[in-house]
């Protein structure tokens, strides 16, 4: 049996799109006794809401018997997400955010590279979609830019979705709580056991202003400071470099402008998590609301 975990701390606007496109498509049955698929192809979805004030827990209950609903009072995602693995049935076992949107057969094939045990992946992720459409043009710009560097097409991170295997789970499950969670899990797998599947997709929505895309990144750039004083070896990053961004202008010059507009954006999120990184000040999350605009 396959788990979802959606830790939810205050997404009534959103949990809604996200089960509905869990549910879109009609649960798999349990294979029989003796079939080549011995653990079955349901899906057990459980929605942790973690200190919400919000409808969140009414909106998922609503979705009808096939969403297990957990509440628990301190609004964290670590929190959430160990408590979405106490209530959890299965393996493989996906982590969601409550705020992208994932289909049933994406789910499907992000788990199918994770059921037989002899490929040595032990974590997936789907392809990113971005929309891009109402988004003011540097946001535009930044992320045509960022969906084509190395650490962003192999990594992860940036998806709000990762599908692990029991022994995958084992890896993952002893992390500290980090901010920046998913890319911490990404840095917990060598590249030959982390695949991103190339079958699935998930929707993640942007920032829709330059102020919420600096409000997101400030955020990263805080995140990825932890991650690298908590991660070992300490080699491991996401960081992009120099050369990252000339070979990105060398494959394609148009994207000059991008260029600028991503360092930029790089350079003014760094100074301003300079402060609380000093600080050691991780707990401060800055929410980015307008990608949870319907």
């Amino acid at each position: 049996m396959t788990s979802i975990v959606i830790p939810a701390h205050n997404e009534a606007r959103v949990i809604g799109r996200l089960l509905d496109s869990l549910l879109a498509e009609p649960a798999q049955p349990a294979q029989p006794s003796g079939s080549s698929e011995s653990a079955g192809d349901e899906t057990d979805i459980v929605v942790v809401c973690n200190g919400c004030t919000d409808d969140t827990a009414r909106i998922a209950a609503e979705r009808g018997p096939r969403v297990r609903v957990v509440e628990i009072p301190v609004p964290s995602k670590h929190a959430a997400l160990r408590a979405g693995d106490e209530h959890a049935r299965g393996f493989p076992r996906l982590y969601v955010d409550a705020d992208v949107v994932i289909g049933e057969s994406d789910v499907r094939a992000l788990t199918a590279p994770l059921d037989d045990g002899t490929s040595g992946i032990l974590a997936t992720a789907p392809e990113r979609r971005i929309p891009l459409a109402g988004c003011a043009w540097r946001v535009r710009a930044y992320y045509q830019v960022w969906q084509r560097l190395p650490a962003v097409r192999e990594g992860l991170f940036g998806r709000g979705v990762i599908a692990v295997s029991r022994a995958g789970h084992g890896r993952i499950a002893t992390l500290p709580p980090l901010m920046a969670d998913d890319l911490a899990a990404s840095l917990a797998f060598a590249p030959e056991e982390r695949l991103v599947v190339g079958a699935a997709r998930v929707v993640v929505h942007p920032p829709r202003t330059w102020p919420d895309l600096l409000r997101r990144r400030v955020r990263a750039a805080v995140s990825t400071a932890q991650v690298e004083r908590q991660q070992r070896p300490p080699e491991a990053s996401a960081r992009t470099g120099k050369a990252d961004l000339l070979n990105v202008l060398r494959r394609e010059p148009r994207l000059f402008l991008g260029v600028v507009v991503f360092v930029a954006a790089a350079v003014i999120a760094r100074r301003k998590a300079e402060k609380a990184v000093r600080a050691q000040d991780f707990g401060t999350w800055l929410r980015d609301e307008s990608s949870r605009q319907n």
